[in-house]
């Protein structure tokens, strides 16, 4: 379990995506998935540094002609559903197939501090504490 308040989304994103694949322990094999599941609770919270809460946008194309559309890191994070900027960076580092959509799956984002895994008695990972640079 992590608590992204206050946290750099970019590292963040790197250490979850990290753990989801498993590189972070000995038996880690490319091929097979020896990753953890990962929650991470306050996603609305999160810290954006610079200027990139207005300037860093998502793209995607509606699929007509002159389709594209956009919308900035702030936009998300103001809207209903914050955590989809978390899910999105994470997204993006890990490898792409099928492999990474079942990686992707042991991963949930909340936007507030509840969550409904508390039954599965989570150990929480202090992404804060690791570096002085994580925390802003």
């Amino acid at each position: 379990m992590v608590d992204a308040e206050g946290v750099v989304l970019g590292r963040l994103a790197s250490i979850i995506a990290m753990r989801l694949r498993g590189k972070h322990k000995t038996i880690f094999t490319p091929h097979v998935d020896t990753g953890d599941n990962v929650i991470v609770v306050n996603a609305e919270k999160v810290h954006l540094t610079g200027n990139k809460r207005q300037d860093s946008v998502f793209y995607w194309h509606t699929g007509f002609p002159g389709g594209i559309k956009g919308r900035s890191k702030g936009q998300i994070l103001d809207s209903a559903h914050p955590e989809r900027v978390i899910e999105k960076a994470v997204e993006r580092m890990i490898t792409r197939g099928p492999l990474g959509r079942k990686v992707m799956g042991n991963l949930k984002v909340y936007a507030g501090a509840s969550h409904p895994h508390e039954a599965q008695q989570p150990e929480v990972l202090d992404v804060a504490a690791m570096n002085p640079k994580n925390k802003r």
